[in-house]
């Protein structure tokens, strides 16, 4: 519980003693905080455009401060935007290299890209036994699929097949379903050989 303020708690404020911790922490803080909520109200009161900036900063701060202790999901959240944004970019630039800009193959591909992007995402938190962290199989995911968007500013066909490719196979990978099965056609030639060998021993016998 917090406590409420008192009037010994606000003549330690003002006295600002030195040996007295708590007085001299809390006197920055509360200016620093006065100065920085009238600097957002005043900026906030400049227009629509200005208020709505300063909301979408509110909500981005509030956001960090409660996944502060999820270093993972932090990472894999500014990947993805990250990714979201390169991804228009290139498939903007091809359009322009091309000479059609705002082209529909374009809009298709962009909503593509965002689309594997967020299948990534969700992909990486529904793996069960993921082999790693699960916000670097993000970034490597979104790596793979920048570099197909890339391939798409050549061949707009190839782009979003080829992410899809390349993000499925990051989440096969780590996921341990790769390694599962190479282990498991091992064992299961291994038995046959086994089963093999002892149906010949017995012949010869």
């Amino acid at each position: 519980m917090i406590p409420r303020p008192t009037l010994e708690s606000v003549r330690r404020l003002l006295r600002q003693e030195r040996d007295d911790a708590w007085a001299v922490r809390m006197l920055p803080r509360l200016v620093l905080g006065l100065a920085g909520g009238y600097t957002l109200f005043v900026l906030a009161s400049a227009g629509m455009a200005e208020f709505i900036t300063v909301c979408a900063v509110l909500a981005l701060g509030g956001v960090l401060w409660l996944l502060r202790r999820r270093g993972q999901l932090l990472l894999a959240l500014g990947s993805t935007v990250v990714t979201a944004g390169m991804t228009g970019y290139l498939a903007a630039a091809g359009d322009i290299a091309r000479g059609s800009a705002g082209g529909l193959l374009s809009g298709q591909a962009v909503f593509g890209y965002w689309a594997l992007g967020g299948m990534a995402l969700l992909g990486a938190w529904m793996l069960k036994r993921p082999r790693g962290r699960r916000g670097v199989t993000v970034v490597l995911a979104d790596v793979l699929l920048i570099g197909a968007s890339g391939v798409g500013m050549l061949a707009p066909a190839f782009g979003v097949p080829l992410g899809f490719l390349c993000v499925v196979g990051v989440l096969a990978v780590r996921s341990g379903t790769v390694p599962g099965v190479s282990k498991r056609e091992r064992s299961v030639r291994s038995r046959g050989l086994r089963r093999f060998m002892s149906a010949a021993d017995t012949d010869a016998r």
